[in-house]
């Protein structure tokens, strides 16, 4: 996918959870983070990596987004097309190419599970 593709996330981001992409290391200066304002959880990050990094054949780079999943979705989806191992992150994280192989609707859809996963369980209530 181009460019614009890449701002169509952020747009839905923006619109959806009111995240803005933090730019966090300037020798990446194409890494953005996505992160909930609630709890400073990260649920997603941009990246634009080579794609012989990923296994992929070619030596230019690719756009993927990382995002959080089950561990159920994550066994599911991790072999299927234009879905890989979370690139860089332990756990359930999943890397989803964005050249055109997944449709946006379904991004967004792991968006939206994503931004879900990383709420859960961090605030417990006390009882006392």
């Amino acid at each position: 996918m181009s460019e614009s593709y890449r701002n169509d996330i952020f747009k839905y981001v923006k619109k959806q959870y009111g995240t803005t992409p933090e730019y966090l290391w300037r020798r990446y200066p194409n890494y953005a983070v996505l992160r909930r304002s609630d709890n400073n959880k990260w649920y997603g990050v941009v990246m634009d990596v080579p794609r012989s990094k990923l296994g992929l054949s070619g030596v230019e780079s690719v756009d993927i987004l990382n995002v959080k999943c089950d561990a159920g979705l994550y066994d599911f989806l991790r072999g299927a097309s234009g879905f890989l191992r979370g690139y860089h992150m332990g756990g359930n994280w999943i890397s989803i190419l964005l050249d055109g192989t997944v449709k946006p609707s379904q991004i967004y859809a792991l968006i939206d599970k994503s931004y879900e996963l990383v709420w859960k369980g961090k605030h417990k209530v006390k009882m006392h």
